[in-house]
């Protein structure tokens, strides 16, 4: 009688790993959307159809199989002349551009993605990201050890709350704060009647036109070139109500809204995925600028996502002046990356890489 086996004697096989670029965005991208670290589950087929629809381009995706299951899926489009075969990762510049990848993916299929994608590229560009973005800085790492060159461009840094969990009993916010937006709520309505407003989930895509509405009367409006205006026709308002079409975008998706006097006076719009809040804009009507709208309504939607699960903030880069008063400390740098493959790409990138680290992005979209 032969004798069992026992577990220890069977050896683990690596995963067969396989990669390959499908034309258009692969339903492999949602799979993996599913199985990425919470942060990263909106990065969804629906976030990157969004993109194409408003801004254009015609989209390849890679994707990268471990044992037949989708584990790294990354789209992109063409960027620059046809001949020089550079390409981006599609998107919104906020929260960031990066890719899907599965928890537990294994260090070779960053190996083999690259393998493919130094047949169909010759560099590619990742970004805006956080410098702990898990998927791009893997994709880096790996770059550089297969001698692909990786030049990179500081864009600024983010600011991010942790918001309490447990404040054992005590308010939150402090009542030294509580005193102060009761002070403003009253002197506010003597103004109008006020009424705090929520929407989320059915209420998209109709519910844009009113955060529009408040946006039009901000200073984005009128000191800057509407290129960081989210919800303007002339801005990004067509990615964000191709997005809501996904009904699990459109359930991350969050707002509050202040009227006074039943006219929309300020704003806040968020993405909820997981304990994590990126808080994607917000605005107030300067006619209020006196009773501080704005933060009012910051501190009434972060008590709700509090009441939520949410656990931190991430505010992004910029504007650190109100972020600190609501509590946000400076977070991981944000960067565009620039890969570029082994041979005259990356002989390339060699003698231009300063000009890249020194140079502005200009992505706004």
């Amino acid at each position: 009688m032969s004798k069992p086996m026992l577990l220890a004697d069977f050896v683990r096989l690596p995963p067969a790993i396989r990669g390959d670029v499908v034309e258009g965005l692969a339903a492999a991208i949602d799979v993996v959307a599913e199985r990425a670290a919470p942060s990263h589950r909106f990065l969804r087929f629906g976030w990157y159809a969004a993109a194409l629809a408003a801004y254009g381009g015609d989209a390849r995706t890679l994707v990268v199989e471990e044992d037949a299951v989708p584990v790294l899926a990354l789209p992109f489009v063409a960027v620059g002349p046809r001949m020089m075969r550079i390409a981006a990762i599609p998107g919104s510049y906020w929260p960031f551009r990066s890719f899907g990848l599965a928890l537990g993916a294994s260090d070779g299929a960053f190996k083999v993605a690259l393998s493919v994608l130094g047949r169909h590229l010759n560099g590619l560009r990742v970004g805006p990201v956080y410098d702990d973005d898990p998927a791009a800085s893997a994709l880096v790492a790996a770059a550089r050890a297969q001698g692909w060159v990786a030049i990179s461009r500081r864009l600024g840094e983010s600011y991010t709350l942790d918001v309490p969990a447990d404040t054992l009993g005590q308010p939150w916010p402090r009542n030294s704060t509580l005193r102060k937006n009761r002070f403003h709520e009253k002197h506010l309505a003597a103004r109008g009647v006020l009424d705090w407003r929520s929407a989320s989930v059915a209420d998209w895509p109709a519910a844009f036109a009113a955060l529009g509405t408040v946006e039009e009367t901000s200073w984005i409006a009128h000191a800057t070139d509407r290129t960081g205006m989210k919800f303007a026709t002339d801005g990004h308002l067509a990615f964000w109500q191709a997005a809501a079409a996904d009904p699990v975008l459109a359930a991350m998706f969050h707002a509050g809204l202040l009227t006074v006097d039943a006219v929309p006076a300020a704003f806040s719009f968020d993405l909820d995925t997981g304990d994590l809040r990126y808080a994607i804009a917000n605005g107030y009507d300067p006619r209020f600028a006196r009773q501080s709208p704005g933060k009012l309504l910051q501190w009434r939607n972060l008590a709700a996502a509090r009441d939520r699960g949410v656990r931190r903030v991430d505010w992004g880069s910029g504007d650190s002046g109100y972020k600190a008063v609501l509590g946000a400390q400076v977070g991981p740098s944000i960067r565009d990356w620039l890969l570029l493959r082994p041979g005259l790409p990356a002989l390339a990138g060699r003698m231009i890489g300063g000009l890249w680290s020194r140079s502005v992005s200009q992505t706004r979209r």
